[in-house]
């Protein structure tokens, strides 16, 4: 257990000094548990999440398939000249629309889509990029809380405690709403003396002609009907039993065949270190796991509380987003939900939807994921993309604007739970 805990505080110093690449920290941190007997190799392989894997492959190959048409610089046209080259407008719109595609399909699938779009709008409106790609990064998060599919750790959740699509609906949504309307209007506040664009590009903007920007409208129609059938399954995949991830490898085979295109050329595109790095961290994780550490940490924040369950409901919150920010939000959760429902069931309390317990893990699991660059998903994928163009987004950056937000939205959290369930209840 002591070994493990210190591979990762080593590989955790090596990422937020910047001296080594993640990629590399990650996969010398999991060749060091496995070499070191601190897990076996068949349990290092089934702690590695392929349906992450999966997903991110598939759908970083069918958005370099998509870019090569012009689609993202035509959509980035036509948003930046729809808003009249306003900047305030198009970064809340921006924001929006990333946490309603979170919400709708899932956070990393958003990023991987809206990142191109926001690295050209920025571009085309000489505007600072960084910024705008780490709010999107903390929008999707925010947004990916609301439902079932948003992020994983809902659908783990949502499996074990077999709650439905609607329960999460009910029960996240009215929070996350106001969560994410107070996230959006700080986020003006910051962001407002970044947003001056030029007249001179403003008039440039206004007077463009986003069709000018496709480069092959045929290739850009056939992909984006693939890309609407990948919509289709991952709205659909809870009933039709297919993980996420397997739908975007099926989905970029069929973009690949019928849009004629060579997977080797295509498979340059995917960003190999982020990959490398998710399964450095699984296996990293997976020892804590193996080795009983996260299982000891949960027991600890339930052994704070005794029977009090408004205690309980906020320290099972404010741990999960603090240990979220700095670990797997999924092993975590896995973790949590047998010692919750064991609880509820000691204490004579129901094990249903109704329980804030559930909702207080939910919430905690996926808004803490915007405190470090590392506490989710979206947050690598989106600076792996932002680094391949350009804008590197550093540990220490990337901390400075998402811990504050963080705490932010597991405070208004914790003010819905306390009113829902109760003050109100």
């Amino acid at each position: 257990m002591i070994a493990s805990i210190v591979i990762f505080v080593l590989v955790y110093i090596l990422l937020a000094s910047e001296k080594v690449e993640k990629s590399v920290a990650a996969i010398l941190g999991a060749s060091a548990v496995i070499i070191g007997g601190l897990i076996d190799f068949e349990s290092a392989m089934s702690a590695i999440d392929l349906n992450v894997i999966f997903l991110l492959v598939g759908m970083m190959t069918c958005v370099a398939i998509l870019a090569e048409t012009g689609f993202f610089e035509w959509v980035a046209i036509s948003v930046a000249k729809a808003m009249k080259g306003r900047a305030a407008p198009i970064l809340i719109t921006l924001l929006l629309v990333t946490m309603v595609f979170s919400a709708l399909l899932d956070n990393v699938t958003t990023i991987i889509l809206l990142a191109p779009v926001t690295i050209l709008i920025t571009q085309l409106l000489e505007l600072p990029t960084l910024p705008f790609l780490i709010l999107e990064a903390l929008a999707s998060n925010i947004g990916g809380t609301a439902t079932l599919i948003g992020d994983p750790p809902n659908i783990i959740i949502g499996s074990r405690a077999e709650l439905t699509f609607n329960d999460f609906i009910v029960h996240l949504s009215p929070g996350v709403l106001v969560m994410g309307a107070v996230f959006i209007i700080t986020a003006y506040f910051v962001m407002r003396k970044y947003l001056h664009v030029p007249d001179q590009v403003r008039t440039r903007v206004i007077e463009a002609c986003p069709k000018l920007a496709i480069r092959d409208a045929k290739k850009m129609k056939r992909s984006l009907i693939v890309f609407g059938f990948i919509f289709i399954g991952f709205f659909t995949h809870h009933h039709l039993g297919v993980p996420p991830g397997v739908i975007a490898l099926a989905g970029m085979g069929a973009m690949l065949l019928t849009c004629r295109t060579k997977s080797e050329k295509m498979l340059r595109h995917v960003e190999w270190d982020a990959i490398l790095f998710f399964i450095g961290l699984f296996i990293i994780i997976g020892a804590l796991e193996h080795n009983g550490v996260i299982d000891l940490l949960a027991n600890g924040m339930l052994n704070l509380c005794g029977d009090n369950l408004l205690l309980t409901t906020m320290v099972v919150l404010w741990g999960s987003a603090l240990l979220s920010a700095v670990l797997d939000n999924i092993p975590f959760v896995i973790v949590m939900m047998p010692l919750i429902q064991k609880m509820l069931v000691d204490t004579g309390v129901a094990p249903t939807g109704d329980n804030p317990l559930f909702w207080a893990l939910a919430l905690g699991a996926c808004l803490g994921g915007n405190g470090t660059i590392i506490g989710a998903s979206a947050n690598v994928v989106v600076s792996k993309i932002g680094e391949r163009n350009g804008y590197k987004i550093t540990f220490m950056h990337f901390m400075k604007w998402g811990f504050p937000f963080m705490i932010q939205s597991v405070f208004l959290a914790m003010i819905y739970l306390w009113l829902r369930y109760f003050v109100l209840a």
